[in-house]
């Protein structure tokens, strides 16, 4: 085992596609995307090696996964009943102080590295799950992300969050739907310097219902993009043809 998979927090420049067991798609993409020389609001990556150390450590582990194997996901109401058990289970428990420190750590350091006072420091924290982009199935969406989130306590509170949300209903469902074990999925969370947008949204590199890849398509709206991705509103659209890059 390397150095890297034993780390409980890694800064996104340092996060390759290969690290995806380590620290997910989404963080993985944002640091393939730094080596591009893309700009990306800086920040770090909590990874799924610190998320199996908290359930090992805390032995939340063994009874979690317990519970997740006698559960009849289609049995709604035990369903709904169910995670909603793991997931306080999750946030009762107090972070390990190693895994505390480190992540605090880092913030500061995030804090230090933008000339910016801690307590005016306001991140975007995000969950980055192991098995978020694959190619038989899409978990993107499912797990939690948190906006304009300031402060140490506050970040590691929101770390925590992130993991529980790794067992919503609608995420355990969907693994069981396509046989993923819940064992085999971890959690990461991305933790990044907020921007404060003036319009955002998302680019698909092909049309996301056609499938034709001679085009982009770009949703886009005012303000934040979690109001595009989290469907709050209808976003502008634009079609962007490849090469000649017309609209």
């Amino acid at each position: 085992m390397s150095s890297k998979e034993t780390r409980l927090v890694l800064w996104l420049e340092e996060v390759r596609k290969e690290d995806t067991p380590l620290v997910g798609g989404k963080n993985a993409n944002l640091g393939e995307m730094i080596v591009a020389g893309i700009p990306v609001p800086p920040g770090f990556a909590v990874t799924a090696y610190a998320f199996k150390y908290f359930l090992e450590k805390t032995g939340l582990g063994e009874k979690i996964y317990e519970m997740l194997r006698k559960l009849d996901v289609n049995n709604t109401k035990e369903l709904e009943e169910t995670t909603r058990r793991v997931r306080e289970m999750i946030l009762a428990q107090p972070m390990p102080p190693e895994i505390e420190e480190e992540i605090k750590r880092y913030y500061y350091d995030l804090a230090k590295k933008l000339n910016m006072e801690p307590s005016k420091l306001r991140v975007a924290v995000r969950s980055s799950a192991t098995a978020e982009d694959l190619p038989e199935a899409s978990f993107a969406g499912q797990q939690d992300t948190y906006l304009n989130v300031y402060g140490a306590d506050a970040v590691v509170e929101h770390v925590k969050r992130c993991w529980a949300s790794l067992f919503t209903a609608r995420a355990t469902f969907y693994r069981v739907a396509h046989g993923i074990p819940h064992e085999r999925t971890h959690m990461s969370v991305t933790v990044q310097k907020m921007v404060n947008s003036r319009a955002a949204g998302v680019m698909f590199t092909l049309h996301p219902v056609t499938g034709d890849e001679s085009v982009i398509v770009i949703e886009s709206g005012w303000g934040l993009g979690e109001a595009v991705v989290g469907g709050k509103v209808t976003p502008d659209e634009f079609i962007v043809e490849r090469g000649s890059f017309r609209v």
